[in-house]
C-alpha cells in the first residue's frame, strides 16, 4: 500500500492535506510532532513523509536525518514557510526529496508526491521488496485507484492463491500481462517459471513447436530436440496471450494438456507430462468466436473457470494522472534524465484523449514527450502533434497554420531521430508511423542527420 505520513502541528492543515492526498488513493497517516512522527514511521513504514519545518518538539529539517537513519528509502518532502530558501537547501542536504512553500505550491503537491512515491518504490532494497511483494511483478505494480481496476485486482488476488485457470479479457493494451504476472507471483508457483507467449505472433506450425517442443528431424530445420514452453513452465505458470488467435486443431491439443497434463512433442510418438497453471488472455469475444466455429466450446469452458475483465483506460480516466506520473518516473530513469515537473495543462490534455490503445498508448505518448522535452517541465508542446491538435483540423485554405504545423512536425521528427541516433526503425515505432512514411517525411522536409 502507498502510505503518506503528514507531519504538522496545525489541525486544519492536517485535515486539509489528509483529504487532498486521500482522494488521490493514498493511505494517509498523521502526526503532530517529531516524536509521534517517528513512532508512526516504525508502525506504518510510509513510503513518503510530508513534513512541516516548525514542530513543537523539534525542527523538520533535523527530523529528516532521524528518519533516514531508520528508514533510508522513505522519501521526505519538506513544507517550508514563506519560501524559506535556507531551510529548503539544508533539507535537500539532509536527504529530503524536495521542499515546497506552504500555501503557495498547492498545485505541486500531488505531482511531487507521485514522483517521490515512485522513487521510494524503486529505491527500496531488493530484500525488502521481495519480503513485501514477492517481486516487482506483484499486485503492487498495478497502478490505479478507480473502482473498476480495484475490483479487477481484488478478484485477481482471490484467484491467485488457487490453482484454477484464469481468463483475462479486455481490449489490447489494458495490462493483461501485468495481471498475469501478478497472479503468478502471488501463487504457490511463484518460485517456478512464468512463461508468456503471444499466440497471434506465431504461425500455426511454429506456435505448436514453441508450446510443445519438437524432436530432431520432425521437420526441415529441426536439427536437434527442442524443449517446448509447457516443459519450460513445469510447476509454474504459462500465459497464453491472444488465445483467440489460436488455430482450432491446436486448441484440441491444448485442451488435452489442461485435462490430463499430457502433450505430444512435434515428431514424437510418446506423450510427455507437465504440471502447469494456465492464465489466458484475449481481446476477442470468445462466445462469438464459438458461434462462428473459430473457437472450441469445450476449451472455452476449461480456460474460463475464472474470468476477470480489465477495463479500458477511457473507463478509468481518474487513473490517467497516476499512470502518467508513474511512466514519467520510470521512463525518465530509463533515459538517464531527471524527472520533469508535469504541468496541469499537460495532464488535462492527457485526460481528454480517447486512448484507443489504452495504457500501452499512454506509455508510448509519455516516452515520446520525454524525448522531445526541453528544460525541466513537461508541457503541452511536448505532446505528439495529433494530441496537441486535440480534434482540430487545419484546412487547406489556412496556409499559415499549415506551414506552422509542418514546421512542428519537422522539429518533432528531428528530435526523435536525434534520440534514436538515426535509427529509423526505432524512430518510426516511437512516432507510431510506418517506416516508409518516415522515409517519405524525411525526404519531404529534407532532414539529414
Amino acid at each position: 500500500m502507498n502510505t503518506v505520513l503528514i507531519v504538522d502541528d496545525e489541525a486544519q492543515i492536517l485535515k486539509l492535506l489528509s483529504r487532498i492526498i486521500g482522494l488521490e488513493g493514498y493511505q494517509v497517516a498523521t502526526a503532530s510532532d517529531c516524536r509521534s512522527a517517528l513512532k508512526q514511521i516504525s508502525r506504518q513504514s510510509p513510503q513518503v513523509v510530508l513534513c512541516d519545518v516548525f514542530l513543537p518538539d523539534g525542527n523538520g529539517v533535523d527530523l529528516i536525518k532521524e528518519i533516514k537513519k531508520t528508514s533510508p528509502h522513505t522519501e521526505i518532502i519538506l513544507l517550508t514557510a514563506h519560501g524559506n530558501i535556507p531551510d529548503g537547501v539544508q533539507a535537500i542536504k539532509n536527504g529530503a526529496f524536495d521542499y515546497i512553500t506552504k500555501g503557495d505550491d498547492n498545485n505541486r503537491i500531488i505531482p511531487l508526491l507521485a514522483r517521490a512515491m515512485e522513487k521510494a518504490r524503486m529505491n527500496a532494497s531488493p530484500a525488502a521488496t521481495e519480503a513485501k511483494s514477492g517481486s516487482r511483478y506483484s499486485f503492487d505494480s498495478i497502478i490505479g485507484r478507480s473502482a473498476a481496476i480495484e475490483q479487477a485486482e481484488a478478484l485477481a488476488r482471490k484467484v491467485a492463491v488457487t490453482d484454477v485457470p484464469v481468463l483475462l479479457t479486455g481490449e489490447t493494451g489494458t495490462g493483461k500481462e501485468v495481471f498475469a504476472q501478478a497472479i503468478h507471483h502471488a501463487s504457490g508457483r511463484a518460485k517456478n517459471r512464468f512463461v508468456a507467449v503471444n499466440c497471434s505472433a506465431l504461425s500455426h506450425e511454429l506456435l505448436e513447436s514453441e508450446l510443445f517442443g519438437h524432436k530432431a528431424g520432425a521437420f526441415t530445420g529441426a536439427l536437434k530436440d527442442k524443449k517446448g514452453l509447457f516443459e519450460e513452465a513445469d510447476k509454474g505458470t504459462i500465459f497464453l496471450d491472444e488465445i483467440g488467435e489460436m488455430a482450432v486443431d491446436l486448441q484440441s491439443k491444448l485442451l488435452r494438456v489442461l485435462e490430463n497434463g499430457e502433450y505430444m512433442k512435434v515428431g514424437d510418438t510418446k506423450p510427455a507430462k507437465a504440471d502447469v497453471r494456465l492464465v489466458a488472455a484475449t481481446n476477442r469475444n470468445l462466445k462469438e468466436e464459438i458461434a462462428e466455429g473459430r473457437f472450441r466450446e469445450d476449451l472455452f469452458y476449461r480456460i474460463s473457470v475464472f474470468q476477470i475483465h480489465l477495463p479500458p483506460l477511457r473507463e478509468r480516466a481518474g487513473d490517467i494522472p497516476l499512470l502518467a506520473q508513474y511512466f514519467v518516473g520510470i521512463l525518465s530513469k530509463k533515459q538517464a534524465r531527471p524527472s520533469p515537473i508535469v504541468t496541469p495543462a499537460f495532464m488535462d490534455m492527457l485526460a481528454g484523449q480517447p486512448w484507443k490503445g489504452n495504457i500501452r498508448e499512454l506509455r508510448n505518448v509519455i516516452e515520446r514527450s520525454l524525448i522531445v522535452r526541453e528544460g525541466d517541465t513537461l508541457d503541452v508542446q511536448d505532446l505528439p502533434l495529433e494530441l496537441q491538435l486535440n480534434g482540430h483540423t487545419v484546412t487547406e485554405t489556412d496556409e499559415a497554420a499549415g506551414l506552422e504545423l509542418a514546421a512542428m512536425e519537422k522539429r518533432h521528427i528531428i528530435r526523435i531521430l536525434e534520440y534514436t541516433k538515426g535509427n529509423k526503425t526505432e524512430a518510426a515505432r516511437l512516432l507510431k508511423i510506418g517506416l516508409t512514411t518516415l522515409y517519405r517525411k524525411i525526404d519531404k522536409y529534407k532532414i539529414s542527420l
